[in-house]
C-alpha cells in the first residue's frame, strides 16, 4: 500500500522553500516556458574539510614558505617539470596538479583571490561552514544562506530550478524563502513507479489542504520538467571530458542544466576531502592527497569551461573552502587547521589572468595567532562582487546580514 510520505520517497528528489518542507516550488510550466531566457548563473563549489590555499596557489617567492614546509612544499617553478609550481606572475605558483587550469588563466578568464576567507577564528569545521554558507561569519542563528538570498524577487512564471545543487541534501547556502532544489541525479530525479504516479497527482489534486494540493501539483510539474530534460540525449561538447568521479559528474550536471534554458539562476556543488593533517604529499609534490585531488579539481573546472563554451559568457564560478591551512608543516606530512586560504573565480566576465589581494607575508609576527596565513579580503568582499555586478543585485546588506557591504571593498574582479 502506497502512502504520501512512501510516494514522495520514491519521487527521488529534495525541494525547500520557505517556512516547512511542502512549500517547496514556485508554479512552472514545462522547459518549453524558458526556452532562450538566458540569465546570468552564478556557481559555487564549496571545498569541503579546509583545502591548503598555501599549496594550492604557492607564493614560491616567499622565503619563508619554504623554511615552514621543509617536506610538503611545491618546489619553485623550473626544479622539475612534474613536480614544480607552474609561474603565474613571478611570486605565485599555481600546483603542478592543477595544470589544466593554466589556459583559463593565461586567456584572462581565471582569476586567483589569496589571503581571502572568513575573518570568524573558530577553527570548527562545522561552524566554520556554517558562517561562509549563511554569509554572517560568528552568527549561528541567520536564517537561510546567502545564494538564497542573492536571488532577487521575481513575478509571474518562477523555473523550478532557478536554484539546484546537485546532491541529495539542500545545502545551508540555498536554504531560505525563495523556493531551490535538490538533485541527486538527473536520471534519478523521476518517479520510480510509474503506476502510482497517477493515483497520487489525483490525490493531491482532490485534497481539501490548499497547502498540500499546491505543493503537489508543483511537485508533479518539477519531475515532469527535469524528466524532459533528461530524456534529451546530451554529451559534453568542444571535446570536454569530465572525470569519472562524483565532482565532474555533478559539474556536468550543472552544465546539462544551464544548456537546457530552464532559468538556472544560482547553482552549488561541494566537493569533500580536504582535511589533509597526515600525507598531503608524498615524497614528490606531484604525490600524496592533495595532489590527487587536485588533479580532480582541476580536470572538472576545466571541463565544465570547456563544455559550455560561448555560455561562460553568462556564468561566473566561485570556488571556497571553510578555511586554509597552518603554514608550518606537522609532523605527519600534513597541515592543521588555519585560517586566510585562497578562491578561485572563473568566468566569461571576469577579470582574469590575476591573483588578487593583498599578501600579508608568512614571518613570525606576520602570521595570524603566530601560526596561520593572515587574513587581508574577507570572502564577502569576493561574493559580494559577483552577486552585484554578475547577477545584478546590488541590495548586498540583505544577501549579508550584518555587513558593512561597500563596492570600494571590491577587488575589480568583474568589470564595471
Amino acid at each position: 500500500m502506497y502512502t504520501r510520505r512512501v510516494f514522495l520517497k520514491n519521487a527521488a528528489f529534495a525541494m525547500v522553500g520557505v517556512g516547512s518542507a511542502p512549500a517547496w516550488l514556485a508554479r512552472t510550466v514545462f522547459a518549453e516556458t524558458y526556452s532562450g531566457r538566458r540569465k546570468k548563473v552564478l556557481v559555487a563549489i564549496f571545498q569541503r574539510g579546509a583545502a591548503d590555499g598555501l599549496n594550492i596557489v604557492v607564493p614560491f617567492g616567499e622565503k619563508s614558505y619554504y623554511s615552514l614546509r621543509p617536506t610538503i612544499a611545491v618546489p619553485r617553478p623550473g626544479v622539475s617539470e612534474e613536480d614544480s609550481a607552474i609561474d603565474l606572475d613571478g611570486f605565485f605558483g599555481l600546483n603542478p596538479a592543477l595544470k589544466p587550469l593554466v589556459p583559463l588563466y593565461r586567456g584572462a578568464h581565471l582569476a586567483i583571490v589569496h589571503a581571502v576567507g572568513s575573518p570568524d577564528p573558530t577553527r570548527s569545521h562545522f561552524d566554520a561552514q556554517d558562517y561562509m554558507e549563511s554569509g554572517t561569519p560568528g552568527r549561528k542563528a541567520t536564517p537561510g544562506g546567502w545564494m538564497n538570498r542573492a536571488l532577487a524577487p521575481e513575478r509571474g512564471t518562477v523555473s523550478p530550478v532557478r536554484a539546484v545543487a546537485v546532491g541529495p541534501t539542500l545545502p545551508r547556502a540555498l536554504r531560505g524563502e525563495t523556493p531551490a532544489l535538490a538533485i541527486n541525479d538527473l536520471p534519478g530525479f523521476q518517479i520510480r513507479d510509474p503506476g502510482a504516479a497517477v493515483p497520487f497527482e489525483t490525490m493531491y489534486q482532490t485534497t481539501g489542504d490548499t497547502l498540500l494540493r499546491g505543493a503537489g501539483r508543483e511537485t508533479f510539474e518539477a519531475i515532469r520538467l527535469l524528466s524532459s530534460i533528461e530524456k534529451r540525449p546530451y554529451s559534453p561538447e568542444n571535446g570536454a571530458s569530465y572525470p569519472g568521479g562524483r565532482f565532474g559528474q555533478s559539474l556536468q550536471q550543472i552544465a546539462r542544466l544551464i544548456k537546457a534554458d530552464v532559468g538556472v539562476e544560482v547553482a552549488f556543488v561541494d566537493i569533500g576531502g580536504w582535511d589533509h593533517h597526515v600525507n598531503e604529499v608524498g615524497a614528490r609534490a606531484s604525490a600524496g592527497q592533495l595532489p590527487n585531488l587536485l588533479r580532480e579539481f582541476g580536470r572538472s573546472l576545466a571541463a565544465f569551461w570547456q563544455d559550455l563554451g560561448d555560455r561562460m559568457a553568462d556564468v561566473a564560478l566561485v570556488t571556497m573552502s571553510e578555511f586554509g591551512r597552518t603554514a608550518r608543516e606537522n609532523g605527519n606530512r600534513g597541515t592543521d587547521h588555519g585560517h586566510a586560504n585562497v578562491m578561485f573565480v572563473m568566468g566569461g566576465d571576469v577579470r582574469g589572468g590575476k591573483v588578487y589581494g593583498e599578501w600579508p607575508g608568512m614571518e613570525k609576527e606576520q602570521l595570524y595567532e603566530g601560526r596561520d596565513l593572515n587574513l587581508t579580503t574577507d570572502f564577502r568582499d569576493v561574493l559580494g562582487e559577483l552577486v552585484s555586478r554578475h547577477l545584478g543585485n546590488p541590495n548586498l546588506n540583505a544577501v549579508f546580514p550584518g555587513y558593512a557591504a561597500d563596492a570600494r571593498k571590491f577587488r575589480g574582479l568583474i568589470p564595471t
